[in-house]
């Protein structure tokens, strides 16, 4: 039993350092293609190995729409607020 939990110990880090390298990879191609619109990454899972980008900080995301009437802006991330929810929101876009 104990051979057998080693065994599956060594599986998972294998297989930890292979994700990690091909979500490296994945990564670089989204660059290189600037498919960044297109391509959006899930959260990582809980336990993720260190160095697979699980947990980076990350700064705050630029303003994308702001409204005329109050100077109010929102990035387009999360629930829109009252301004601009159910509205057409080309009339609200920071140049």
């Amino acid at each position: 039993m104990a051979q057998r939990a080693e065994l599956e110990e060594k599986i998972a880090a294998a297989r930890s350092e292979e994700v990690a390298r091909v979500m490296e990879q994945i990564r670089q191609l989204v660059d290189e293609y600037d498919l960044h619109e297109e391509v959006q990454f899930a959260r990582p899972r809980r336990g993720a190995p260190p160095g697979s980008g699980a947990g980076v900080a990350r700064g705050p995301v630029a303003a994308k729409y702001r409204d005329p009437e109050s100077g109010a802006t929102w990035s387009g991330r999360g629930k829109p607020p009252s301004w601009i929810a159910g509205k057409d929101r080309t009339q609200f876009l920071i140049d």
